[in-house]
């Protein structure tokens, strides 16, 4: 086996294609919107006799905590080659340790897409990593099969979800509409949002004014941050991760109104024949007023029409953890139906002392944040 940078999109793109377990953390675009956060990435394939069997994307991440090189939920790799996943990884960190050694970085952290069992668990133990002090990304999400019908999905619901739905949709006052709009320009009509109707969606220039979307998204952001005291995404990156996936018509903005005010909202990705629910926002005002439910089921209908056949709610809480500070978010995301998915957890590969300075600080703020 062999390690190669791959450069080119479409290899990229179709490879992951034919993968079954995989998030828009691997994707092209993910990439280059860690370019455009200024971060130094590397795209990875592992080749055998000139036929790719995996790819990993690796980002170099220099933060106060110390440097080190990141593999955001990978790698990636086809079904059918789980018996060769040790080699395939042993032969990924030779690479990644050459490349540690050139940047200076003190680890090796990867957040695999693996199932969480004990047979992956082994591959990552006896090459020498160990469970890190944090998680970078989800390592146990809530995923829905969106292909079956809207009333089968419905009837999936838990009841008070679906009721709450189908007395938002009565509901003269709600209006949910979704945005491609990130930059401020004079509204026509090919340019409006849109909001609900019966039977979909339709345009409709009169919603909300034509201040740039994703900074109205992000003072509800901030609002929830307030509230719920986490650390917040900079306005900065939400604009490069929207425009990232833009480019491509891979995500849009929502907005849920009550009596013209916006009161919720959220980011939602549209990659592979999945939709990911990633950014999320809302408002304590007339929180009894459910537009949150309709928001989310107008978002799920949209991944339906996009093609998409699963629906991800990305991150939850452990249903054993009822004071996890996502407890009230993860049984919101439930109420929608579908089932669990556990990756084997955060893994570091330490390469110095200085690996220590940084599981320390991390150890300490997963602490405060209550995690």
């Amino acid at each position: 086996m062999k390690v190669r940078e791959i450069n080119n999109k479409d290899i990229w793109e179709n490879f992951i294609l034919d993968c079954d377990e995989k998030t828009f953390l691997s994707s092209w675009n993910w990439g280059e919107f860690n370019k455009m956060m200024g971060n130094k990435i590397w795209r990875l394939g592992i080749f055998e006799n000139n036929e790719l069997f995996s790819v990993a994307s690796v980002i170099k991440i220099a933060a106060k905590r110390g440097t080190f090189l990141f593999l955001p939920h990978g790698p990636v790799t086809k079904y059918e080659i789980g018996s060769m996943r040790h080699e395939v990884l042993k032969v990924l960190l030779e690479e990644l340790k050459k490349i540690a050694q050139e940047e200076k970085a003190s680890l090796i952290r990867i957040s695999p897409i693996w199932e969480r069992n004990e047979e992956n668990i082994k591959v990552f133990k006896d090459l020498g990593f160990r469970d890190a002090s944090i998680h970078m990304h989800p390592e146990l999400t809530w995923e829905l099969d969106i292909t079956l019908p809207e009333d089968e999905l419905l009837m999936n619901m838990r009841k008070t979800t679906r009721y709450l739905i189908r007395q938002a949709q009565k509901n003269k006052d709600i209006e949910i509409s979704q945005s491609q709009k990130i930059d401020y320009n004079p509204p026509t009509s090919s340019e409006a949002p849109f909001r609900r109707v019966a039977g979909g969606l339709e345009s409709h220039p009169a919603l909300g004014g034509w201040a740039p979307d994703i900074e109205k998204f992000n003072d509800l952001y901030q609002e929830t941050v307030d509230r719920h005291h986490f650390i917040p995404f900079s306005l900065e990156y939400l604009k490069n991760e929207f425009s990232a996936f833009n480019v491509d018509n891979k995500i849009s903005i929502f907005f849920g109104k009550y009596k013209n005010e916006i009161i919720s909202a959220g980011m939602f990705i549209f990659w592979q024949g999945i939709g990911f629910y990633h950014q999320g926002a809302s408002s304590f005002k007339y929180s009894k007023i459910p537009v949150s439910y309709l928001l989310q089921w107008e978002a799920i209908k949209e991944a339906k029409n996009r093609g998409c056949k699963i629906y991800n709610f990305w991150g939850i809480a452990p249903t054993d953890s009822p004071r996890h500070p996502w407890a009230g978010l993860t049984l919101f995301k439930m109420g929608f139906g579908g089932y669990k998915k556990e990756y084997v957890k955060t893994q570091d590969l330490p390469l110095s002392l200085k690996y220590w300075l940084t599981y320390i600080f991390e150890k300490l703020r997963k602490q405060k944040r209550g995690l």
